[in-house]
């Protein structure tokens, strides 16, 4: 099967994609491009299905940068090939050619970035922690530090559980409420005392208060689809033991 890559026109000044799990070799509940070293998914199976990435990115194994993701909001900047020792953090920045730099989500927004004039790019994974943490507007900020400038930077937020399929508790709830309370906007009420949340409005918003002019979101969601997408609230309701991840990838 082909490989199945959503791109936009924001970021055509350098090679990217929001791989889908089309294409790849896993099989079972992982069947397509499964990039998740952390599955328990066959070795040899990931590995091959990220060189299916690098062929379509047009670059090596060792070119591809991606980071040990921990919902935190560090960004790392990288100056050098992988040496297969990832970093924690949850966003990379780069302005060094000949790397790619990678994100691997299963409901959480990838967001990839890029400042065509300066020619730095970056690649951030946000999930709800990492979004209420910082991780979008601490990304523009490490760009900024190494060249960037935030009046040419776009950003993108890729496949991520759209806001009718991500029910959550009050709990959750009150940790936005505390940080501000303007982001009761970001909640819809749900059933039986639930809220459901707009991840990528969320992801947006942020993006627009550190200074972006247009983001934009693929609108994709990733529970809606499991032909296309990995999705670990789907794997959850299905009882299914692990989940696949998708990988999102953006070239200097």
């Amino acid at each position: 099967m082909t490989l199945q890559i959503i791109t936009s026109d924001y970021l055509a000044t350098h090679r990217h994609g929001f791989f889908t799990r089309h294409g790849g070799i896993s099989s079972g509940i992982y069947k397509g491009l499964n990039c998740g070293a952390g599955s328990t998914d066959q070795v040899d199976a990931v590995k091959k299905n990220k060189l299916l990435v690098c062929d379509a990115m047009g670059v090596s194994l060792d070119k591809l940068v991606t980071v040990h993701q921990v919902h935190s909001a560090d960004v790392i900047i990288s100056t050098e090939q992988s040496n297969g020792l990832a970093q924690k953090a949850d966003a990379i920045v780069s302005k060094s050619k000949g790397l790619a730099l990678g994100i691997l989500t299963a409901d959480c927004a990838p967001i990839l970035f890029c400042d065509p004039n300066s020619g730095v790019v970056g690649a951030a994974h946000s999930g709800w922690q990492g979004a209420i943490k910082g991780i979008a507007q601490n990304t523009i900020t490490k760009m900024i530090e190494i060249g960037a400038d935030i009046a040419n930077i776009q950003a993108v937020v890729g496949p991520c559980i759209s806001q009718k399929n991500y029910e959550v508790g009050e709990e959750f709830l009150e940790n936005f409420l505390i940080d501000d309370q303007y982001n009761m906007r970001f909640f819809a009420n749900g059933k039986n005392d639930k809220y459901q949340f707009d991840l990528p409005g969320f992801c947006l918003h942020s993006l627009r208060n550190a200074g972006v002019t247009k983001p934009e979101w693929t609108g994709h969601c990733t529970y809606e689809d499991g032909n296309k997408f990995y999705s670990y609230r789907k794997s959850t309701h299905l009882n299914e033991p692990d989940y696949g991840r998708l990988i999102s990838v953006i070239s200097v």
